[in-house]
């Protein structure tokens, strides 16, 4: 965790500037599935609260109409082939195989029609995927971003974002880790250089006051 010095040395060399939101936003929910948010499991967590403050984004986004989209990561291939070298580095991905129950949703959040599904194979919503393309067709300049890893999957797809040109809005209520020293540094170092760390309150207020563009 930063210490108030490294905040300021920060702000003094000019990191955390303000992205700002856009004009567009869409929610993307980042694997917030079974296998992650079920403490039991290897790659598992509680992650009560960052579910029931997702929710409330989510409610926010639908009752303004605004796109949703969730992820899950999962593997076909009976080797875990198409998990690449990642499957030598962490054994759990070996309870991400699709089809099974460890890779869907969790069962606290609800897709509705007309949320999208993205399935991913790394870290990063971007990799490998038609997110791009997705956000694009839809108008989309901002995504706030909720999930888990905030250190893993979550940091990834906002470093993309940024570099894809979509304004990345990290919701801090709605993201958590393993590690609670992984998951404040992660914030330091998406709010200094990548993104921006937002409230809640914030996020909401945003989704239900912006107009939406003309068709």
């Amino acid at each position: 965790m930063t210490n108030q010095s490294e905040q300021d040395f920060f702000r003094a060399r000019g990191f955390g500037q303000a992205i700002g939101f856009g004009r567009s936003p869409a929610v993307l929910v980042i694997d917030m599935i079974r296998a992650f948010s079920d403490p039991a499991m290897m790659l598992g967590a509680n992650l009560d609260d960052e579910i029931a403050a997702t929710r409330t984004l989510l409610a926010a986004a639908r009752k303004a109409g605004w796109p949703v989209i969730f992820s899950t990561v999962a593997y076909d291939d009976l080797d875990f082939k198409d998990a690449g070298i990642w499957a030598l580095k962490q054994k759990g991905v070996m309870t991400l195989r699709a089809g099974t129950p460890e890779v869907e949703l969790d069962p606290r959040l609800t897709r509705e029609p007309g949320d999208s599904w993205l399935v991913k194979k790394y870290a990063s919503c971007f990799f490998g995927t038609d997110l791009p393309s997705r956000l694009v067709s839809r108008g989309v300049d901002t995504l706030l971003l909720a999930g888990c890893t905030t250190s893993g999957c979550v940091r990834a797809t906002a470093v993309d974002a940024c570099q894809n040109g979509f304004r990345p809005m990290v919701v801090r209520e709605c993201v958590g880790d393993r590690s609670r020293a992984a998951h404040e540094q992660s914030l330091f170092d998406l709010q200094a250089k990548y993104a921006d760390v937002v409230g809640l309150d914030d996020a909401c207020r945003y989704l239900e006051t912006t107009p939406r563009p003309p068709r």
